[in-house]
């Protein structure tokens, strides 16, 4: 092969959850578009979807960047 694809190197204790496979993983192992983090610990990477879903809600419930307009 030409080499044009190389898997990337991660750093010693970075963690990431992958969403497409739904694990935790040390070093990116799958692709970025499949990846959340870097994280500092595994416990972080472990509650990646219920830290998101908990900043989703606080932005979705933000007047200050709540654009929907009001339904009648």
């Amino acid at each position: 092969m030409f080499g044009w694809w190389r898997r990337p190197k991660g750093r010693e204790n970075e963690w990431f959850y992958c969403v497409r496979h739904g694990r935790v993983e040390e070093g990116p192992e799958c692709r970025a578009l499949d990846r959340w983090g870097p994280y500092d610990t595994r416990e972080e990477a472990e509650h990646a979807l219920e830290t998101a879903h908990e900043r989703n809600q606080s932005w979705e419930s933000d007047p200050q960047w709540n654009d929907r307009k009001p339904q009648d």
